[in-house]
């Protein structure tokens, strides 16, 4: 059973309770022993919260940084620390630089 973070709906906290199944490779030579299932769009790997909760909580980084980002989510309901929102932002794509444009004459 895993329990990812989500974020919070009229108010109240969420609680997902989330089964997982564990697979085991017979495959000897194979570097990994076991696998656990994932679901795609809801919980990355090793991740302790939705992709719709980090994508708020990076939204709130990006808009107001570190120690008022942290503020704001506690607003929302969600306690998160500066750095973990700080993180979440440095873990963001590069946004594509735009194309240049010619000068006209």
């Amino acid at each position: 059973m895993r329990y990812p973070a989500d974020v919070p709906s009229a108010g109240r906290s969420v609680v997902l309770r989330l089964r997982v199944r564990r697979f085991i490779c017979q495959n000897v030579s194979c570097g990994r022993q076991t696998f656990a299932e994932q679901v795609a769009g809801l919980t990355r790997r090793h991740g302790q919260r939705t992709e719709r909760l980090r994508s708020t909580l990076a939204a709130v980084g990006i808009a107001l940084a570190g120690r008022a980002g942290a503020r704001m989510a506690r607003m929302f309901g969600v306690s998160v620390s500066r750095s973990t929102i700080l993180r979440l932002v440095d873990a963001l794509p590069e946004p594509e630089p735009p194309a240049p444009r010619g000068r006209r004459r």
